[in-house]
């Protein structure tokens, strides 16, 4: 690598959550949707691409804007952004780009737009449709994922309510299950009686349709992969139950379906020996919180949680996954981080948990300046089961990634806040550097102890503290604030 890469991989102005990857070539394509600097909806930009050589995935270049919301003919004031794109190669050698728009009630047609290379300028090219010309608009048309099966085109999409595991008593179930299939899923979705009825599995869940050489009409029947929720109950799916997110990707002669569950957080994974039935969930691969990594409870997250949504690539027999963080306090501007995944013998994912390293190879020198922005688990101690998007609010005691102007920092540390980066590789003795504003005192530890303490004195201007601190291996690095006064961090660097 040129130079080392870390989490989030693109730059930290840059807010591109719902990354599907994919190579075309000798570059790594990453197709997701576009959140603002501090936002206040989803997906309010214009569709950027990015991509890396295969050979550096530190050394990513915007593509540009390869396609606008304005270039969709039904664009309109309700149905005025686009979600989660996702694109494959067409048996003609184009590019085909499959969206949602907005509008809140995932009743649209899924878009497609086309482009002669990867990342060029991507054209409107027309709605996915049924054999007759209408609109396709069985069970639920949102999260379009695509996969090109030696020829033969599967569009997966779907969508369902998501409650938590934790957050509805099991025997609730039933009476649930039966309000939202007969009274409220119709009008949430707006469907029509007849639309109901034609759908004997209900219209929540993930789904999969194949599509002609035109790569716009349905030539089959919508087959369910997954279901949602408050049909799980019961079934190897329940607790991980369909939300949204549907990504497919084939390794071998086994089929990997990639979603969100019902908890929201985290992207699980079912295997199959075919693209469109049979499948097996196996587990999750990754929780934007790091719930479940070894045992962790959902109570005890080590960053803030919210939706997640990506999927794996290859990329020189290394395995990714892709997913997205939350900043800002907000769900509204995500972030995409990806980590280092194996697949075992047995087909099988072990989780994988979040660090800053990423994409590195290997361990982050601990030499030179990063940003605090970096950081993989970010929470406060006394406040962890109130760190879930959106329950937790504008919780001043919460420490959250931010921006103002043109500087990203980590905001509101105060008594108990923990930054965590993981990892960095430690050579001996070396002078730890904060530059921070405000005050407190901060204790620098790694998993086990404490390597040194820091003394912030009162500042409105960013200024510096340091500490000599003895380490050697590859350790995280935590910085644990302490006290009642409240402090922000810019950065930190490493200097003999």
């Amino acid at each position: 690598m040129k130079k080392q890469a870390y989490n989030p991989y693109l730059p930290l102005d840059t807010y591109i959550p719902d990354g599907e990857p994919h190579v075309f070539g000798d570059r790594l394509y990453i197709y997701g949707s576009h959140d603002a600097e501090n936002g206040t909806e989803f997906c309010v930009l214009d569709y950027e691409c990015f991509s890396a050589p295969v050979d550096d995935l530190s050394d990513w270049r915007s593509e540009g804007i390869i396609y606008r919301a304005d270039q969709d003919p039904g664009r309109n004031e309700k149905d005025k952004y686009m979600y989660a794109p996702d694109v494959v190669e067409g048996k003609d050698g184009r590019y085909y780009l499959y969206y949602a728009m907005s509008g809140g009630h995932f009743t649209g047609p899924i878009h497609v737009a086309v482009c002669d290379t990867p990342a060029g300028k991507y054209e409107y090219y027309g709605e996915v449709r049924n054999a007759d010309g209408s609109t396709f608009d069985r069970c639920i048309t949102f999260d379009p994922g695509l996969l090109n099966d030696d020829g033969r085109i599967y569009l997966y999409y779907g969508w369902a309510i998501g409650t938590g595991s934790q957050s509805m008593p099991k025997s609730m179930y039933g009476f649930l299950n039966f309000t939202c299939k007969h009274f409220v899923a119709g009008k949430l979705f707006e469907k029509s009686k007849e639309q109901m009825a034609r759908e004997p599995q209900g219209i929540q869940g993930g789904n999969v349709v194949e599509l002609a050489d035109d790569m716009l009409t349905v030539i089959s029947e919508p087959k369910r992969l997954a279901p949602g929720q408050f049909d799980a109950k019961g079934t190897q799916w329940e607790d991980h139950a369909f939300f949204e997110a549907s990504s497919m990707r084939k390794i071998g002669d086994t089929y990997y379906y990639i979603y969100s569950s019902q908890v929201n957080h985290e992207l699980c994974y079912a295997t199959s020996k075919y693209p469109d039935r049979d499948f097996t969930y196996r587990g999750v691969i990754i929780s934007n919180g790091d719930v479940g990594f070894e045992g962790r409870k959902l109570s005890e997250r080590l960053a803030m949680t919210s939706n997640d949504h990506g999927s794996l690539v290859c990329v020189k027999g290394q395995w990714y996954i892709f997913y997205h963080r939350h900043t800002n306090k907000t769900c509204y501007s995500r972030q995409g981080c990806a980590e280092k995944v194996e697949i075992l013998a047995d087909g099988s994912i072990p989780q994988v948990e979040m660090t800053s390293a990423g994409l590195n190879d290997g361990a982050l020198a601990a030499e030179g300046t990063y940003p605090a922005a970096i950081c993989c688990n970010l929470y406060n101690a006394k406040i962890w089961k109130k760190g879930h998007i959106p329950v937790m609010g504008n919780n001043g005691r919460m420490p959250f990634v931010t921006c103002r102007d043109d500087e990203r920092f980590v905001a509101d540390l105060c008594d108990d806040a923990v930054m965590g980066y993981k990892y960095f590789a430690f050579d001996g003795k070396v002078t730890l550097t904060v530059t921070y504003r405000g005050q407190g005192s901060v204790s620098v530890c790694d998993e086990t102890k404490t390597l040194g303490e820091l003394t912030l004195a009162p500042s409105v201007e960013w200024c510096k503290a340091s500490v000599e601190i003895t380490e050697k291996g590859t350790h995280a690095l935590y910085l644990k604030t302490k006290g009642d006064t409240m402090c922000d961090i810019l950065d930190f660097s490493f200097s003999r």
